[in-house]
């Protein structure tokens, strides 16, 4: 990894997208630094220190902790989440914007995306309007602010322009910088978190609210998820291809034998970010309508376990549908002259590859599901008040490990794609 980052910096090309992804993630670490106005942050702060385990303190892990200041970023990018999910699944529930996403190529693309952009908005100005009611109901504004109706449109107006702007800048990081926008965003909230996470813990330790061994688990566990993730993420299955003989002219083309790589997990970390805006939705409505103490606002609960377990497999075998096409797949290898072994180009290569991707999806979604929500139930089920925020923990491991390898395979396709020898061996 290190050793493709030190070859990338030599490409100035790279260089310039990677100091450019760096400048966007510094502009929204600094706007998590400014709070709206009319907001007692103090009170705020010290309201969210009891709600850890909640989906408000989920929110404030994704956001890098600019939710629990009410910081002009605060809603992150969980708005265009949301609203990604939402138009993803009705292009396939509603025949015109399928048509759109397939058959009007890069234009039907920039309309589907500006539908997203609009409909980020329209969550924006709803997370944003529950968000201010929730601070209200909780006593949080400044006295001044209690009942006047300018405070309440300037707050929800600025944490409307702030998930947009964070939309923006996203998009900014696709197509200028490096890496998928909405992760690296993710990546870098998550980031944030973890000094003050290991600080806390060695603060435990001392006063001895923790014990030690607890402590060294938790962090060999982490290790442990690590590799696993390393692992499987490079896992994938070879089915093999023949390729048939053919003579042009003189020359005979064709016969050699080759495999059609199939990732075990092909989705990435995306699962697990869809799955945890879906999953967290009614625990949402629950806290801003101050139900916090609710069991369906709970993050280290049976019920929230389960439902995000089911929404990871759902999301997994949503996006390999999305991204491996074995019938188009199927007919790219019978107009190239290939076969795979033991099956007749067409229709039955197709069904076989179908059967493949169905098993191996199966696989990384069960094995996405089980780090997501392993730590969720050590923590419904430990007596250990020390382990607080360790219900959050596998989520932030996924996707911190899972986006930085999905980084250095882009700096890795932009070094292939310019064809320097060497440089990844």
């Amino acid at each position: 990894m290190l050793q493709t980052l030190k070859n990338a910096w030599r490409v100035e090309e790279i260089r310039k997208k990677i100091l450019f992804t760096l400048i966007i993630l510094l502009l929204y670490r600094i706007g998590n630094a400014i709070p709206v106005p009319y907001v007692n942050t103090e009170s705020l702060q010290s309201y969210f220190n009891a709600l850890q385990n909640t989906v408000l303190g989920l929110l404030n892990v994704m956001s890098g902790g600019a939710f629990s200041q009410a910081t002009i970023f605060a809603l992150s990018i969980q708005p265009y989440i949301n609203a990604s999910i939402i138009i993803q699944l009705l292009c396939i529930a509603i025949p015109a914007l399928e048509r759109m996403s397939k058959d009007e190529g890069e234009e039907g693309k920039k309309k589907i995306a500006a539908i997203t952009r609009y409909s980020t908005v329209g969550i924006g100005l709803l997370q944003g309007f529950a968000y201010f009611m929730l601070i209200k109901n909780n006593g949080l504004l400044v006295a001044e602010a209690k009942s006047s109706v300018w405070a309440a449109i300037v707050i929800v107006l600025t944490f409307t322009s702030g998930s947009a702007l964070i939309m923006w800048l996203g998009e900014q990081i696709t197509e200028y910088g490096i890496g998928n926008g909405i992760s690296m965003i993710l990546f870098a909230s998550i980031i944030s978190r973890f000094p003050t996470s290991i600080i806390s813990t060695i603060r435990n330790v001392v006063t001895g609210s923790l014990s030690w061994w607890v402590a060294v688990l938790m962090y060999l566990g982490a290790l442990a998820i690590i590799i696993l993730i390393v692992f499987v993420n490079d896992a994938e299955r070879r089915v093999p291809v023949q390729y048939s003989k053919r003579v042009v002219g003189r020359k005979m083309y064709g016969g050699q034998s080759t495999h059609l790589p199939m990732k075990v997990n092909m989705s990435g970390v995306m699962p697990v970010i869809f799955a945890q805006s879906i999953a967290s939705l009614p625990a949402t409505i629950a806290a801003f309508t101050g139900h916090s103490d609710s069991g369906w606002a709970q993050t280290d609960s049976i019920l929230y376990a389960i439902i995000y377990f089911l929404l990871i497999i759902f999301f997994a075998y949503f996006y390999s549908t999305i991204q491996f096409n074995p019938i188009e797949v199927a007919n790219n290898l019978k107009k190239n002259g290939g076969y795979i072994p033991g099956f007749r180009p067409g229709k039955p290569t197709s069904e076989f590859i179908q059967k493949v991707l169905n098993k191996i999806t199966l696989f990384g979604a069960l094995y996405l599901g089980i780090i997501a929500t392993t730590p969720i139930l050590i923590q419904h089920f430990s007596s250990t008040a020390s382990l607080t925020g360790l219900s959050l923990g596998g989520t932030s491991i996924i996707i911190v490990v899972g986006v930085a390898l999905e980084t250095i395979r882009a700096i890795e396709a932009q070094l292939l794609m310019r064809n320097y020898k060497g440089f990844l061996d």
